[in-house]
């Protein structure tokens, strides 16, 4: 069957040449575009593929849902320091009244009392918890995160990224992701 298809539609998932996501949380996708280059570019192996086609004048093509990447890519060893990553880390929910909403970062030193912006200081806070403890220290404030912030190793955000499987997930990715999830129909 071919298909006309937009570049959101049926997009590939991406694993590393040990099969592996190259992450979970954003999910490692390409657009059906980019698998399909990567493909004539020889720098992946396709795993699995959709029911759908794509046409050229001299060629028809299955579109790919899993691609391997030929070769290995070393994972960083330190996650970058980033308020999505510090979001991640604390699992999308502020650190003072668990909310998922409205999220800023708070340094729980202020910087006002020379609290630097680190991992092992800064934690994720909703608006209004950041704004009621303001610049003042935990104690002063009465407010003290619900865990300790500390520096998360790429294994830890991996896993937490785990927690938030993403709205589309198509059976041929399920033997390379490891979520409890139901399919979507």
């Amino acid at each position: 069957m071919t298909i006309s298809v937009s570049p959101q539609a049926l997009p590939a998932l991406v694993l590393n040449a040990d099969y592996r996501p190259l992450s979970y949380y954003p999910l490692s996708l390409w657009s059906w575009q980019d698998a399909i280059k990567a493909v004539f570019l020889d720098r992946v192996n396709i795993i699995a593929e959709y029911d759908h086609s794509v046409s050229s004048p001299s060629f028809t093509m299955r579109l790919p849902s899993v691609v391997c990447l030929k070769t290995y890519v070393q994972p960083s060893r330190h996650p970058a320091f980033t308020r999505f990553n510090v979001f991640l880390r604390d699992k999308f929910e502020c650190q003072y009244c668990g909310s998922p909403d409205d999220l800023t970062f708070d340094h729980v030193i202020p910087r006002a009392h020379g609290g630097e912006t680190t991992w092992c200081n800064v934690v994720a806070a909703c608006s209004p918890c950041n704004l009621r403890k303001g610049s003042k220290l935990p104690k002063q404030a009465g407010m003290h995160p619900h865990q300790k912030p500390y520096h998360p190793t790429v294994q830890d955000l991996h896993n937490n990224g785990r927690l938030f499987p993403p709205n589309y997930l198509h059976e041929s990715w399920m033997d390379y992701l490891y979520w409890d999830v139901e399919l979507q129909p």
